[in-house]
């Protein structure tokens, strides 16, 4: 498996940018390689999931699991190779005019969706439009793509017509898109789900029930989704025939399997019925020695976020601030998880962006923002009562319900309701899925929650808290913070040491105002048999890329 260089991927030129930066049917029988697989000599990898897969609507997703899967079945313009590089995709080629503002891209005739239809600029035009309308409630059609393509804005909010996006189709096979301002690397920012085209006669068709089942899914990527539904525990990728480039995908099928329990997860591994498998604190250091141990860097970010709407004590900022203060960090990650994760004292994770000129890791410039400190917390916490007149607070903590989320929840609660006197906390821990319908709804108090980069740019993480972002689901607003964030991809657009002394600046408004605690960055500590090939890490976008996947010997 490859370890991320974040570093070294910027050399490339990923970080020229302006802006953009995540139970039902249960089936008693693990996902595995039958007899009769091995017979007809099919090429299968078996895979764990730790979640059902809560969207396969490209306009809807917003969480790792289904970028992913979204990523395997289907492709945009231009997709992430092995170098993290933009290689094509539908797109053979593109063309930017002199000021930057109008992408032309030419795209191939050989592509087809899996019911045989061509893929063709207007299934881009349609899909994005679809992304931005106000009607379609999509969290990243206005996250992603407005402030980019000319238009967006006022369309998601309800002031220009979805026809008037500067996107439109010039024939078949030629994509026309007009930006709001310069964004050098738009070609990259193409490869993420949300710009991925959709077939607007199919989607129309199916009407409620598309992107609900395999049989309401079209596909025009790698794989094809199968044995799948919304709520399904149990899936398979099988290889797309009619895909433009299936000469290039040697897999026959990977199959995937929810498994939330670590010992059953071992348990499949070690039997050999799974190929890769997430290994908990409690298993680290047992299997560390193990030829088939591989920690790999991540540049996912865990946070509280509090929600300032649903609770008066949350309202309150010295409140806030305390609960920043009140966990210790660096026994969580170096106990609880064990992982190789760290402890995050600000937003922007380390070893990702560098500084324009020095070089210098942003993480390191920025410094630490947040730490674990008692006695200032206890002060903060003093403040908070006396402001609110009461000498107790309850709050209800909402957290997924996995094995390694749940330690950590308990852990964390433990820790605030010990170190604040009068503070009690409720875990309510559920679905994946369901947790982030809470989080849309706004219907919770204190969440744990996270954030995994879309693009190789500080943005992708900054602009979660801007007042109007589709992500800041908290009641968070100070105009100074979203002047100092939009500003960095408007006017100071293309003056990079401008927009990263911004997003300085920002990030230190950001955790005054404590406007959520960071906790860690993640790292993933996991056992990957030696047959599994061709499988690499991106990033930023989905997670896995399986496009190029292979089977090795053992």
């Amino acid at each position: 498996m490859k370890v991320k260089h974040w570093l070294l991927l910027l050399t490339f030129g990923l970080m020229l940018s302006v802006l953009a930066a995540c139970s039902g049917n249960e089936s008693k029988e693990p996902a595995g390689t039958d007899a009769k697989e091995e017979e007809k000599g099919e090429k299968v990898l078996n895979f764990l999931n730790p979640e059902a897969i809560p969207s396969m609507d490209p306009s809807l997703a917003t969480d790792e699991s289904s970028f992913i899967y979204l990523a395997a079945t289907m492709e945009g313009l231009y997709r992430l190779d092995e170098k993290t590089q933009a290689t094509p995709g539908i797109a053979k080629e593109h063309k930017v005019s002199v000021d930057g503002l109008t992408w032309t891209f030419t795209l191939r005739e050989d592509a087809k969706w899996s019911n045989g239809d061509p893929v063709t600029a207007h299934d881009f035009v349609y899909s994005w439009q679809r992304a931005v309308d106000p009607a379609t409630q999509s969290e990243y059609g206005p996250y992603m793509i407005s402030g980019v393509i000319k238009n967006a804005t006022a369309i998601t909010k309800g002031e220009m017509a979805v026809d008037q996006l500067g996107v439109k189709a010039e024939g078949d096979y030629t994509l026309v898109v007009e930006l709001e301002n310069p964004t050098p690397y738009f070609e990259t920012l193409t490869t993420f789900g949300t710009f991925l085209p959709m077939n607007k006669k199919f989607v129309e068709e199916k009407g409620d029930k598309f992107a609900t089942s395999s049989e309401n899914l079209l596909a025009n990527g790698p794989y094809v989704m199968s044995n799948w539904s919304s709520t399904s525990d149990s899936w398979e990728l099988v290889k797309n025939e009619d895909y433009w480039d299936a000469k290039t995908v040697k897999m026959d099928k990977l199959t995937f399997k929810v498994v939330k329990d670590p010992q059953t997860a071992l348990n499949l591994y070690e039997e050999g019925t799974v190929d890769r498998m997430d290994l908990t604190s409690d298993l680290v250091d047992q299997y560390s020695t193990s030829e088939d141990y591989a920690v790999a860097a991540d540049t996912f970010v865990y946070f509280l976020k509090f929600n300032q709407t649903k609770s008066e004590a949350l309202a309150n900022k010295n409140i806030r601030a305390a609960l920043s203060r009140a966990f210790d960090k660096d026994a969580l990650v170096g106990e609880i998880l064990n992982n190789g994760s760290i402890a995050a004292n600000g937003l922007v994770p380390r070893d990702f962006t560098p500084m324009p000129g020095s070089g210098e890791d942003f993480r390191k410039v920025s410094g630490d923002l947040v730490t674990y400190d008692l006695a200032e917390a206890k002060e903060f916490w003093a403040k908070g009562l006396a402001e609110l007149g009461t000498d107790t607070v309850e709050l209800e903590f909402l957290a997924d319900d996995d094995q390694t989320t749940k330690n950590l929840v308990q852990y964390v609660a433990n820790q605030l309701s010990t170190n604040l006197e009068g503070l009690k906390v409720t875990i309510k821990q559920v679905p994946k899925k369901q947790r982030l319908a809470l989080d849309t709804a706004m219907d919770y108090q204190l969440q744990l929650s996270r954030w995994g980069p879309d693009f190789l740019d500080p943005y992708t993480f900054m602009n979660l808290w801007t007042t109007d972002s589709g992500n800041n689901w908290t009641g968070y607003s100070n105009p100074t913070y979203d002047k100092l964030v939009k500003d960095t991809a408007s006017t100071l657009a293309t003056d990079q040491e401008a927009r990263y002394k911004n997003f300085l600046e920002a990030e230190k408004v950001l955790f005054e105002d404590a406007a959520i605690a960071p906790v860690y960055q993640a790292s993933r500590a996991q056992l990957i048999s030696p047959k599994v090939q061709g499988v690499f890490v991106n990033p930023f976008g989905a997670t896995y890329e399986y496009k190029w996947a292979d089977v090795g010997e053992e």
